[in-house]
């Protein structure tokens, strides 16, 4: 499979010249499953320019999964082209949460005065399937999901194919555990020996503890989660709003003299905009 990210950055979208590497879109990754099938995960700022690629490829099908529904994860959806596109169909996965709930989020974004255009409008044909809270496959991917620990609840994924998996747990605190969260011994079973694994990483050890509660985590635990996992590649996710690309890069480097002091092969970075990774 391959992963690009369209969006990495937490809460709002920013810009200016501190943003350049990493980018200042909020969430958004494309999957792209070797059977052909195009997954969108989440609906950050990030997916406009995603849906400008994939209507420039004339590509028409989609399949939709969900993390969560704060508003970071979100706003984005009105801007995706292809929604308008009376040719294009979309596959929307009830996740994180079954019965209506990815319908109910999806149309209240689009409800004026939110947004002019309603949800009625779109032109695209979009059909709902039950994707959770069980493993489900689409195409050659299988995708389980995981209980985030973050307020008001959500999901976490692994995607594997070919025998590689990719885990993606973006707003989730470790060093907290939420209603309906799992435990620090869960999640690291669930990422135990993931090729990939890309994780919130949104505060300083000294910013969390100013922060606790809020539904994130300090880069510390997430790279103590990943040497304890066992994860052969860690990427930094959830960048702060606040984050500049130097600041960014400082705590990166911090992570590489622990993995090394510790004698691990752990690769470690942050996940910026347009990266791209081969599994």
């Amino acid at each position: 499979m391959q992963i690009t990210c369209w969006g990495s950055r937490g809460s709002t979208p920013v810009s200016g010249r501190e943003y350049l590497k990493y980018g200042g879109d909020t969430t958004c990754l494309e999957i792209r499953a070797r059977s052909g099938e195009v997954i969108i995960v989440d609906a950050g700022t990030g997916i406009r320019r995603l849906g400008n690629k994939l209507a420039a490829e004339k590509r028409r099908k989609y399949h939709f999964i969900i993390t969560h529904a704060h508003w970071d994860h979100l706003m984005g959806f009105p801007f995706f082209s292809p929604i308008y596109d009376q040719g294009a169909e979309f596959v929307m996965h009830r996740c994180p949460f079954p019965k209506k709930f990815v319908e109910n989020m999806v149309t209240r974004i689009m409800t004026p005065p939110n947004f002019p255009i309603r949800y009625s409008a779109l032109k695209a044909r979009i059909v709902y399937e039950q994707g959770c809270p069980t493993d489900f496959k689409i195409g050659s991917v299988t995708i389980r999901p995981i209980p985030l620990s973050h307020p008001n609840m959500g999901s976490g994924y692994k995607f594997t194919e070919g025998g590689r998996a990719f885990v993606f747990l973006t707003d989730n605190e470790l060093g907290f555990t939420h209603p309906g969260g799992c435990s620090h011994r869960e999640y690291v079973a669930f990422c135990s020996g993931a090729d990939l694994l890309f994780h919130d990483a949104e505060y300083t050890p000294a910013e969390y503890e100013q922060q606790i509660l809020w539904g994130h985590s300090a880069y510390t635990d997430v790279l103590d989660l990943a040497l304890e996992a066992g994860v052969r590649r860690l990427g930094l996710f959830h960048l702060n709003q606040e984050r500049t690309d130097d600041q960014m890069d400082a705590i990166v480097d911090d992570c590489r003299q622990r993995i090394a002091a510790a004698g691990k092969p752990l690769e470690c970075f942050a996940v910026g905009a347009d990266m791209t990774f081969s599994l």
